[in-house]
């Protein structure tokens, strides 16, 4: 068997015994006109009018999209959507495009440009939201005492569409639709509460699973207190191209998003595995290691306790921010890092990553790391192995493991027990 595993902008292949199992996305069909399906989803939307009905009349409107992380086809689905707008009477002018980066860092320059399209960031005003920026957050509500402040760009816009991609997610079940304000337009006092080490600990294979998912409750009851008037959500395939669009109601047509990539992305395994091999997504997903925690999970959740977890993972960033590096630099075990963070007073931006990756670490009995990007010397810090020839690894590896799962495309692909 071979199989291609996705390491930042290049392939990895392997070479594996037949009895390895191998789990993989079901192909899901690319749409024939992918421009023609968007303008139809505007025209027909589920379970709300058609968007020109409901921009009619409007002063202006913001858009939310993802930031660099997603594989948003946004050249693909902003032109028709802007143009429904303008021919709705909302002018360029009167329409802000905001970049839901959530903790993450903002979209400038060139990469901006990669994402929307040079006539896009020529003509529109489009704002990053920074999660610290007090003078753009204003505060609707409180959950549970925590604050729940959200982008007034957002919030004081007269139509309010939310745009994004429907995948497998480890907290929200899947991404899309609310996940665009909660986390993605959220401050750092509500992402405190939200990624607080509380909330994830909480989280038990939370992926592909809206039924009692706290993170999913939440997220929700924060969308229908701001108010969503359109989400346009798709869904791609193993090629990155768009296979479903999902377009209206915030939680309608997000359902039915969900089912298509349950569909495709859920594979059933008889039972827990010795040895799971697997990748961080590739590139623009696994730029950092504060990413990789996504496929660690997927791959603890069906991995025997002190079993093994052998990764891809570009990381052309490094291991990630400043925050990130600090905490996977300063504690080298799991207990060291629930001791320290486990109290609510020593939370800092990017622990939410950091306690899965400690997770993964505590199930597994080793973490194999081959990374272009990473210093053996991080990887040390953080007890991972730093392999240099991947093949190699796995050859050793298969000698003493004898229940093998492989994973090429890592987060995109959700093994389910049962």
């Amino acid at each position: 068997m071979k199989a291609n595993l996705l390491c930042g902008k290049e392939t990895i292949q392997l070479e594996l015994p037949d009895s390895v199992q191998l789990i993989e996305n079901r192909p899901a069909k690319a749409l024939a006109n992918p421009e023609a399906a968007v303008r139809e989803s505007l025209l027909n939307p589920i379970g709300t009018a058609p968007l020109t009905e409901i921009a009619r009349g409007r002063k202006n409107a913001c858009i939310v999209i993802s930031d660099i992380t997603r594989p948003v086809p946004n050249k693909i689905i902003l032109p028709p959507l802007l143009r429904t707008l303008e021919e709705a009477g909302i002018a360029p002018q009167n329409t802000t495009i905001l970049i839901a980066t959530g903790m993450h860092r903002p979209n400038l320059g060139e990469e901006l440009e990669s994402m929307v399209g040079k006539e896009i960031m020529d003509n529109y005003k489009i704002v990053n939201h920074y999660c610290q920026k007090e003078e753009e957050l204003r505060e609707i509500a409180k959950i549970d005492g925590a604050p729940i402040e959200i982008n007034t760009h957002y919030l004081d816009a007269d139509l309010k569409i939310l745009t994004g991609l429907i995948e497998p997610h480890f907290y929200a079940g899947f991404s899309g639709s609310r996940k665009s304000i909660l986390p993605g337009i959220s401050s750092y006092q509500t992402m405190k509460f939200m990624h607080s080490y509380k909330v994830i600990d909480q989280l038990r294979e939370a992926n592909c699973r809206l039924e009692n998912n706290i993170f999913h409750q939440y997220a929700m009851e924060v969308t229908e207190l701001v108010g969503v008037d359109f989400i346009l959500n798709v869904v791609i395939n193993q090629k990155r191209e768009l296979a479903g669009v999902f377009a209206g109601h915030y939680d309608l047509a997000h359902q039915k998003g969900c089912k298509l990539v349950a569909n495709h992305a859920v594979a059933k395994l008889p039972e827990k595995v010795d040895l799971v091999i697997t990748s961080a997504g590739g590139y623009p997903l696994d730029a950092s290691f504060y990413q990789v925690s996504k496929c660690l999970i997927a791959a603890r959740d069906i991995l025997k306790k002190n079993g093994t977890i052998l990764v891809t993972c570009g990381c052309e960033e490094g291991l990630g921010g400043e925050e990130f590096c600090t905490i996977m630099r300063s504690n080298p075990t799991p207990e060291h890092f629930n001791k320290h963070h486990g109290n609510p007073d020593n939370f800092v931006i990017d622990q939410w990553c950091a306690q899965n990756i400690y997770q993964a670490l505590a199930h597994a009995g080793k973490i194999y790391i081959y990374s272009p990007g990473l210093s053996e010397e991080d990887v040390a810090r953080f007890q991972g192995i730093k392999i240099l020839d991947c093949q190699k690894a796995v050859d050793e590896l298969l000698k003493s493991h004898v229940k093998v799962a492989v994973i090429p495309e890592g987060p995109y692909v959700v093994g389910k027990i049962g």
